[in-house]
Formats: structure tokens, C-alpha cells, sequence
């Protein structure tokens, strides 16, 4: 059979297009807030392309560029509906983009968004105005393309509950008229901090919610995104290595049955070497500006458990170290935490115990079960057995609570976490 025979290529299926959807989203929402300067118009514009695209695609293929297809599709169906309405031909004659919106979607296509609207996009969504929840929440939908009902499952409440949560946030963002815009030099520093931790909070979301695996994957497309349009960034750099290193271990923290594989105990031929290999050159490269961060300095530690053979070939006093310069850094509660398990491998359990007594973190799961591991290794079998319980009570996944309530199931260590 011919070339000119041969059967064409079958189009791309709703799942290819699912995905596409997910890629391309986030930068076409962006794109068409930055020229209609509503979160809603370009949102409902987007929608409305890939509900067109789902209709097309199939029959047609994919076209050369999917993402420029859908800007330009969606911003030409903004502006149909703009043009139906006073208040939209307002709009229009302000945002001025009338004239070079007139082509047939399916011919030339735009690319439109430069790359600092989605960094715009996410200064946006993570404005100190709003909540850490209502951040974390719009970045998930605007930003990676997931629906209400799937954030609302990552949250845990209904899926009206958080359509309304994430109404309210856009309203504040129009209300309080949060600018559409990268801060300035001087206010990137403390604007910053929230955007990291935010990506940050949406991978240890999808981390400790195994019905939600796709989170981990956006998390680290969104700090891919951030990396490359903040070069000069150490810590944004720092943030995707450490979700890099912890992403290498993830098929390999529980068992197929579910149950849960502390860090010392799990198979290192699972893990990632691909993804190890890209994050430790990014941390020597950073490492190299001297200019440590608490990133940073997390990223280090992962990329020294990384680079142990065996869990007993760990070197816990270059982590220790690194947890010293991390706490004098970031002195949180949890840090804390984490410093006691490196001052019980290096100093014995008792020295371990001894800082963790000290904690107020009673609240959390972690804390009552390295507790439980540290009393248990001093023979003070009754006192773990009540700490195993109290961890279990707290603990947020079934995997952990099984584990717990089996007291650690004879295992020695820590929880493998960022």
C-alpha cells in the first residue's frame, strides 16, 4: 500500500485532549486575562475553546499548535460575546484588541501568551490578600486546568462548597483590585515566599492524598514554569530540586497492598535515578551562588539521602549539619522535628527524645509517631505503644493509620516526607 493509500492518523481522543487541556490551559487563561483584565471572561473563553476543540479534534486532528489554537479560538469567542453586551463593548474599546482578533481560528495561529503572563497569573493568584486556601485553590484552577470537583476532593469539602470558595476569591480579586503583574524588584523577595509555598503545598497535598496522584505532577510543572522564567531565582530553582528528589522516591513509599514503606526501609532500585540525576545538577548549581535558602538547604538533605546506597550508608552528620543551618533559618516547629530524627542517628535515641519532648506540636501525627520510633528504641515499650495510638488518631491517610496502629510494624526510622 502507497503513501497516498495509507489510512490517516486517528485524532486525538478526549483523554488527548484532557490532557492538552491541562497543559495549555493556564497559559491561554493568562494570556486572555492579560487582555481582557477579567478572570472570568477568560476562564468561560477557555472553557468554551476546549469544548470546541473536544468537538473538532477528533475528525480533524490536532492542529500544528494545540495551545495557539485554543487562545485563539477562546479570545475570539470572548469577543463574541463581548460584542453582545454594553458593558463588553466597554471593554473592548479599552482592551483594544478588536482589529488582530478577527482571523478564522482554524487558520494562522497565536501564540499570544509571553511567558510572564503566567507569572503574572500566579503573583495574582497568590496575593497575600487572599487565603493560603484561596491560593492554593485558584492556582489549582486557573494555573493546571483542574476542575472545582477535583479541588474540591484535594480540599476534602463538597464540590459547591469550594465553587463558592473560589468565586469569592476572584470577587476579592476584583474588589480589592489585586494587580495583574510581576511585583516590582524590591517587593519580589516577601512576594515570592508565598508563590513557593504554595507549589510546595499543592505537591505535599497530592503526596499525602493518594486519590489525587495528579497533583504532585502539576506541582512540579508549575515550579518547572517558575524556573524558567525566573532564572536568577536560587530558591525557585531549590523548590522544583526538592520536589525532584521527593517525586524519585514516590513509587516507592508504599507497598502494592497499600501499606506504608518508611524512608530506611524502602527499595532504592525503585527509585528514580532519572529524576535524582536532574535534581542534584540543579542543587550543585545553586549551591555554587552561596546563597542558601531554606529550599535550598531541604533540597540538599533529599539529595543526600539520594546519594546513600543503602539506608545504614546515610550520612546523618552532613544532614544534621544541614539541619542546623535550616533551623537557624526557618526555626519552625516542624524543622524541629526533623533535626531530633538526625540528632537520634547521630547521637543515639535518647539525645533524639530529648529535643522532641521540648516540641508543642501535639496536634500533629508526625511528631507522636517519631515519638513512639525514639521510645521504642529505649525499651520504653508501654509509652510508644500510647504514642503509636495517639499518632494513629491523627494521622491523615489509611496507610499511615494502619501503619501506626500496628506500632510501626517493627520498623526503625522516619516517615519518608519533602
Amino acid at each position: 500500500m502507497g503513501e497516498r493509500d495509507a489510512a490517516p492518523a486517528p485524532g486525538p481522543d478526549q483523554t488527548d485532549v484532557g490532557r492538552i487541556f491541562r497543559q495549555e490551559s493556564g497559559r491561554s487563561v493568562a494570556a486572555l486575562i492579560r487582555l481582557f483584565g477579567d478572570i472570568d471572561i477568560a476562564e468561560d473563553a477557555v472553557q468554551e475553546a476546549f469544548t470546541v476543540a473536544l468537538a473538532k479534534w477528533p475528525g480533524d486532528g490536532l492542529p500544528p499548535n494545540p495551545g495557539g489554537w485554543i487562545t485563539t479560538t477562546a479570545r475570539n469567542r470572548a469577543i463574541d460575546r463581548l460584542r453582545r453586551e454594553t458593558r463588553g463593548r466597554e471593554l473592548l474599546r479599552e482592551a483594544a484588541v478588536l482589529s488582530p482578533c478577527d482571523e478564522d481560528p482554524g487558520g494562522p495561529e497565536v501564540t499570544g501568551s509571553v511567558p510572564d503572563d503566567r507569572l503574572r497569573l500566579i503573583f495574582t493568584c497568590c496575593h497575600p490578600a487572599l487565603s493560603v486556601e484561596a491560593q492554593v485553590a485558584l492556582t489549582l484552577r486557573l494555573l493546571c486546568g483542574l476542575s472545582t470537583k477535583e479541588i474540591a476532593r484535594s480540599f476534602l469539602v463538597a464540590e459547591q462548597t469550594m465553587a463558592v470558595r473560589l468565586v469569592r476569591a476572584k470577587r476579592k480579586i476584583k474588589a480589592a483590585r489585586i494587580p495583574y503583574r510581576v511585583p516590582a524588584d524590591h517587593e519580589l523577595p516577601d512576594r515570592l515566599r508565598p508563590v513557593l509555598a504554595v507549589v510546595y503545598l499543592v505537591y505535599t497535598t497530592g503526596l499525602d492524598a493518594p486519590a489525587e496522584p495528579g497533583l504532585c505532577p502539576e506541582a512540579i510543572r508549575l515550579a518547572r514554569i517558575l524556573a524558567t522564567l525566573m532564572p536568577d531565582e536560587p530558591e525557585v530553582a531549590s523548590l522544583l530540586t526538592l520536589l525532584l528528589l521527593t517525586e524519585s522516591r514516590r513509587a516507592s513509599r508504599t507497598r502494592p497492598d497499600g501499606t506504608l514503606v518508611l524512608l530506611a526501609d524502602q527499595d532504592r532500585a525503585r527509585w528514580d535515578r532519572a529524576l535524582i540525576t536532574e535534581g542534584q545538577g540543579i542543587i550543585r548549581s545553586c549551591i555554587n551562588r552561596n546563597e542558601p535558602g531554606p529550599y535550598q538547604l531541604q533540597a540538599a538533605i533529599n539529595a543526600v539521602h539520594a546519594d546513600a546506597p543503602t539506608a545504614e550508608q546515610t550520612d546523618w552528620p552532613q544532614i544534621l549539619t544541614l539541619y542546623n543551618q535550616l533551623l537557624a533559618m526557618a526555626p519552625t516547629p516542624v524543622v524541629a522535628l526533623n533535626r531530633a530524627i538526625a540528632v537520634a542517628e547521630v547521637h543515639g535515641p535518647a539525645a533524639g527524645l530529648a529535643l522532641v519532648e521540648e516540641l508543642d506540636i501535639d496536634n500533629y501525627h508526625r511528631f507522636h509517631a517519631t515519638r513512639a520510633d525514639l521510645l521504642r528504641r529505649l525499651g520504653r515499650s508501654t509509652e510508644a505503644a500510647a504514642a503509636y495510638q495517639q499518632a494513629a488518631e491523627l494521622a491523615p491517610t489509611d496507610a499511615e493509620r494502619d501503619f501506626l496502629k500496628h506500632g510501626g510494624r517493627g520498623a526503625r526510622g522516619s516517615f519518608d516526607a519533602p
